[in-house]
């Protein structure tokens, strides 16, 4: 019998989501500044954090940067010479990351480009295999990120996608709204992919995580 509900909720972020002043100022800042009020969840992005950490990634890609709430996390489970390209359409948005990053210290070790991601993705793949990627941009844009991921990641890269319950309707068979069913078919897709061992993280909107393994 399922036993998670909102209180061990409270409990998880308590207890193992060690968000610290500079994360809880940017978390703070993301809606402050005008920003949608979408970002992970403490837990979601400590979970991130230990994926990059334990996947032992030197090279990590974000889809969808927001206000850099969850590229600190990511950034921070990199090793001191790793680094991470995230990708923001928003001018607006990627200015306040910017802000965000540098308010981390982590400039050095994060670069974010600016641009259509579908546009940007070809030529991060070019520069080189990635060990991690966390996708977390418009939902009609899962399907072909998770094609791009499937060729860039190298073995034993993890994948990672936020949303995975699209807003808690994959579950209820009545939801039969277009992003729903997107999300429905990704994560089949995640599920089902004969190089893929995959997972899910039940926190938050659900975290489909894989690690490729063909």
């Amino acid at each position: 019998m399922p036993t998670f509900d909102s209180a061990l909720e409270v409990y998880i972020r308590a207890t193992f989501a060690h968000e610290d002043e500079v994360l809880a100022r940017i978390r703070e800042q993301i809606p402050a500044r005008g920003l949608p009020n979408i970002m992970l969840h403490p837990e979601e992005g400590q979970f991130l954090q230990f994926l990059v950490a334990v996947s032992g990634a030197q090279r990590a890609v974000e889809i969808g940067t927001l206000g850099g709430y969850s590229g600190v996390w990511i950034a921070r489970g990199l090793p001191p010479d790793g680094r991470l390209i995230t990708l923001e359409v928003s001018p607006e948005h990627a200015a306040v990351a910017q802000e965000h990053f540098a308010l981390a210290e982590l400039n050095t070790k994060v670069e974010l480009r600016i641009g259509d991601a579908h546009e940007l993705l070809p030529k991060v793949q070019e520069e080189g295999p990635v060990d991690f990627v966390f996708i977390d941009a418009e939902k009609s844009g899962y399907p072909a990120y998770l094609e791009w991921a499937l060729s860039a990641l190298r073995r034993g890269g993890v994948l990672a996608a936020h949303n995975a319950f699209g807003l808690g309707k994959v579950s209820d068979p009545a939801e039969q709204d277009k992003g729903t069913e997107i999300i429905r078919q990704f994560n089949r897709r995640v599920a089902e992919h004969p190089d893929l061992i995959p997972a899910i993280y039940p926190a938050g909107d659900g975290m489909a995580v894989a690690v490729r393994i063909g």
